[in-house]
Formats: C-alpha cells, structure tokens, sequence
C-alpha cells in the first residue's frame, strides 16, 4: 500500500500551523495528493476544475453577507434590540432556549442553513439576548456582555450539530451508515437518524439548563459591579 498521498494531510496540518493562506494551503495539498498517488499532473488540474465547477452553487452564499452587511448599517440590530425591549417576559435565557428548539427543528427537516453565525447570530440572535439581558438585569459588565454573545454562538452550533443528524439526507449520517456497513453492522440512514433523535432531546435539555443557569447567574451579580460595566 502507498502511504506517500496521505502526506498531503501533514501540508495541511503544517500550512494551518504556519498560518499560511487557507486557499493555498489547501491547493498545494491537493496538488501533492494528486502527483504523490501517480496522477498526471493536467488530471489532477482537471480534478479539481472539475470539482469547483460541480460545486460553484456553494460561493451563491456569500451574496447574502453583503445584504447583511447593508441591513447592519441601517439599523438592523437596533430593530432587533427595540424588539426585545417591547416584549413582556422576555429574558436571554427564554430567548435563546427558544432560538435553540427553532435551530434544532429546522435542521432536523434539512434546513440547516436557515440559521448561523453571519446571517442570524451577529445581526439577530446576539443583540437581542444581548438586550433581554440588560432588560432583565440591567447593565451588564464588559466580561458578561461578551458571554451573552458567546452564548448566543454556541447555542446556534449545539442546535444545528445535534439537529442535523435527524435529517437522514445530511451527509454525516450517509458517512456513519458507510463506517458501520464497512464494520459488517448494515443500518439504513432512517434507522441512523431515529436514534438521533434522543441525543438531540438531551442536547437541548442540558443546553437549555446552561442557558437559564446563565440568566439566573446574571441576576446575581452585584449591582456595584453591574455599574462598573457602564
């Protein structure tokens, strides 16, 4: 067996270490593979022409982050905070438990775009956690301002991680169902993604427990530090 090709996995180990350019990193080792395993030269050139244009819908993405951006300029997280601060009842930990069920839902039906970090978490799901909050608590410090934001992340990647494996079309479910049929266990993706379903209860349980754990922790905190947060 020739091991030689799977020495563009340490390019890469060594290119992301080095903090050299992503992209490149990711080319010269996909050009190493290639030749390393006896392809020609204009295949492996071919190769991944080939793969960029099969997958050119990808880059459509990215359209969306200028529209974004603009909405952020004219006001749109302070639309979302003016929201929150109207509603009755409306604390972080209710909000982003709330946020968490949507995100676990949507992924589980394969919508597992609707949500993430540049499109809903920076301009949406962060200010008003961040504004529930203050409502419920008052000013808050520095420290506990940016927990509140890194909070509101890592709900959105427990909802979509623990989600997504519901949806038997996702392609992590398609490579356990691999893993397994090579192991001599052959499971059908339906089966794979109904035992999903009880990983996905107790990932929301125990993250929506750290979640109102957060909000009652924030009440607590002493109002002379709270005032020093100003």
């Amino acid at each position: 067996m020739n091991y030689w090709p799977l020495a563009g996995i340490a390019i890469v180990v060594a290119g992301f270490a080095l903090r050299f350019n992503p992209l490149l990193v990711v080319v010269v080792s996909a050009l190493a593979t290639g030749l390393l395993a006896g392809l020609d030269f204009v295949a492996v050139v071919e190769a991944l022409g080939k793969a960029f244009n099969d997958n050119r819908y990808i880059s459509v993405t990215w359209i969306i982050l200028p529209v974004i951006g603009l909405l952020e300029r004219y006001g749109l997280q302070q639309r979302a905070r003016g929201l929150i601060e109207n509603m009755r009842g409306a604390t972080m930990g209710k909000l982003l438990v709330v946020y968490l069920g949507f995100r676990q839902i949507t992924a589980a039906i394969g919508m597992k775009d609707i949500g993430g970090h540049p499109q809903a978490v920076r301009p949406l799901v962060a200010p008003m956690a961040e504004a529930a909050a203050e409502k419920s608590h008052g000013d808050l410090p520095d420290e506990e301002r940016e927990k509140v934001k890194a909070m509101s992340a890592a709900t959105d990647n427990v909802g979509l991680f623990f989600g997504e494996d519901i949806f038997f079309a996702i392609a992590s479910i398609l490579l356990i169902q691999g893993v397994f049929e090579s192991a001599g266990y052959p499971l059908t993706p339906l089966q794979l993604s109904v035992w999903a379903i009880p990983t996905a209860i107790c990932a929301f349980l125990i993250h929506g427990g750290r979640l109102l754990a957060m909000d009652r922790r924030l009440g607590k905190l002493p109002a002379v530090e709270t005032e020093a947060g100003r």
